[in-house]
């Protein structure tokens, strides 16, 4: 587990399943009798309601973020046309059946050959982005124009790859050149290739429902059994996406970036804590106000 993780380890125990590792805030399992995580042909990713901010994990959790999260997931990989890691019905017999308790928010899942590429895309220049293109003008050594300010949208997304590093050290932004050094050209160029239309189409879609996609990050693995490029993880929720409200963000007032993620909590820690030792405990109010910006989103992408 990470230093930064207070408390016992919360992964559950599932009836049919085997927990081998836990993030910052999902569980991940194996069928019981799977002789490894190599080998096993399902995995079962869990989102825990844990939430993390600046390397910790917070008390308390928020509960109902990983069924929120999960349902958003699953409604954008039925919204993308590229093969992805669920398991369908009709091969979901042989696994284990997940278990009732963790049903909402949990993936059944095909094992992959996971690629150590963070697929970054940039629809917009803010957050590390932003802070790089001040320091030097580009983005992951991609150049651009002079002038641009934070929140600005680049008239086409930009591909701004990470090195995912070995677990307990931080990921590393990295050039598309660096990224063929790892994984080759072909697949980096696929990589980069289904990044970008996905997330053509995700903006798209986003914008019809008032909402703009700034940023986004992907994970890509391929099929053991086809070598199919194949998308993994989470997808387009508010971990692993910055999304803002279009029409503040036209309006042009402070909170023109103001986002459907966890940055109620950061501000809150920013202002409360001066990062040494153990965090504070989250007060109850800052607790609903994130959950409801969770669901806030989603409702309005999918309509539920």
């Amino acid at each position: 587990m990470s230093e930064g993780f207070v408390g016992a380890d919360p992964a559950p125990q599932l009836d049919g399943w085997a927990h081998v590792y836990s993030g910052k805030v999902r569980d991940l399992y194996i069928p019981a009798d799977a002789a490894s995580i190599e080998t096993s042909p399902y995995l079962l990713v869990v989102a825990s309601d844990r939430i993390s901010a600046f390397d910790f994990v917070l008390n308390p959790p928020i509960t109902g973020k990983g069924a929120v999260l999960t349902g958003l997931s699953n409604w954008w990989f039925e919204q993308i046309d590229v093969a992805n890691h669920l398991v369908g019905e009709g091969e979901a017999a042989a696994a284990p059946a997940v278990p009732d308790s963790v049903s909402d928010r949990a993936m059944l899942t095909k094992r992959l050959d996971m690629y150590p590429i963070e697929c970054v895309v940039r629809g917009a220049l803010t957050g590390s982005g932003y802070a790089e293109y001040v320091a030097t003008g580009a983005v992951c050594g991609i150049a651009l124009p002079e002038g641009l300010s934070d929140g600005d949208l680049l008239d086409e997304p930009i591909y701004t790859p990470a090195y995912k590093a070995p677990f307990g050290e931080h990921d590393e932004n990295i050039t598309f050149e660096r990224s063929i050094e790892l994984v080759g050209e072909e697949i980096a160029t696929a990589l980069r290739n289904a990044s970008l239309r996905i997330f053509t189409h995700a903006r798209k879609l986003a914008a019809s429902r008032g909402v703009l996609l700034a940023d986004t990050k992907f994970e890509f693995g391929a099929d053991p059994a086809t070598g199919e490029l194949t998308l993994a993880d989470e997808v387009l929720t508010s971990d692993s996406s910055r999304y803002w409200d279009a029409e503040l963000y036209a309006a042009g007032g402070e909170d023109r970036l103001a986002s459907f993620d966890k940055q109620i909590v950061r501000n809150w820690l920013a202002a409360n804590w001066d990062k040494q030792g153990e965090p504070p405990v989250l007060p109850d109010s800052i607790v609903d106000q994130t959950l409801a910006r969770y669901r806030e989103l989603s409702a309005r992408l999918t309509g539920e």
